[in-house]
């Protein structure tokens, strides 16, 4: 049987690890976020709905804040900002450049196929901030998770107005388009 004084430095040893990952995780956050402030206006200038190009613009000022945020977090848990390259994010990023290559400018079809691309980064931004934050609050970070949590509501939001553009709008222009 373990003693109280092993089982608080196993305890030590394993949050150590966690911490380890957790930092890692914030490094390829940070990393997609960054890469994000590149490709947000690509998707918008690629869209030709106006209310997909207001999307996609305020989503682009929130995600700057997401970057300010991250770097709190940074300076939070005492670490230097830091990325680590995110092979997801990048991955998703450019099927979103092969839409923009594959559809045709100006057609809702096009549209369509942004509205997706920007769902699939949406998605993905979600479930790794609503992980991120139950890892803080395991850690004891509830400072970080607070901050984490933010992020993970806007997100959250942003995959919504992107439905609703779908819903309102893109889908039914996009079946109405004949092939050219």
């Amino acid at each position: 049987m373990k003693t109280k004084q092993k089982k608080s430095a196993d305890s030590a040893e394993k949050d150590s690890m966690l911490l380890e990952f957790f930092h890692g995780e914030i490094k390829d956050i940070y990393w997609a976020e960054k890469h994000l402030l590149k490709a947000i206006p690509k998707m918008s200038k690629a869209a030709t709905a106006a209310e997909l190009k207001e999307a996609f613009n305020n989503h682009l000022e929130e995600t700057k804040g997401h970057v300010e945020r991250l770097e709190q977090v940074f300076e939070l848990l005492g670490y230097k900002p830091q990325s680590k390259k995110c092979e997801a994010m990048e991955g998703i990023t450019r099927e979103g450049d092969s839409i923009v290559e594959e559809t045709e400018t100006g057609t809702s079809t096009r549209d369509l196929g942004l509205i997706l691309a920007g769902q699939k980064v949406e998605h993905y931004e979600i479930a790794t901030y609503g992980g991120l934050v139950q890892l803080a609050r395991n850690l004891g970070h509830d400072d970080v998770a607070d901050i984490l949590e933010t992020t993970l509501n806007e997100e959250k939001t942003a995959d919504e107005k992107l439905t609703a553009i779908a819903e309102e709008s893109v889908n039914y222009d996009a079946a109405q388009e004949e092939e050219a």
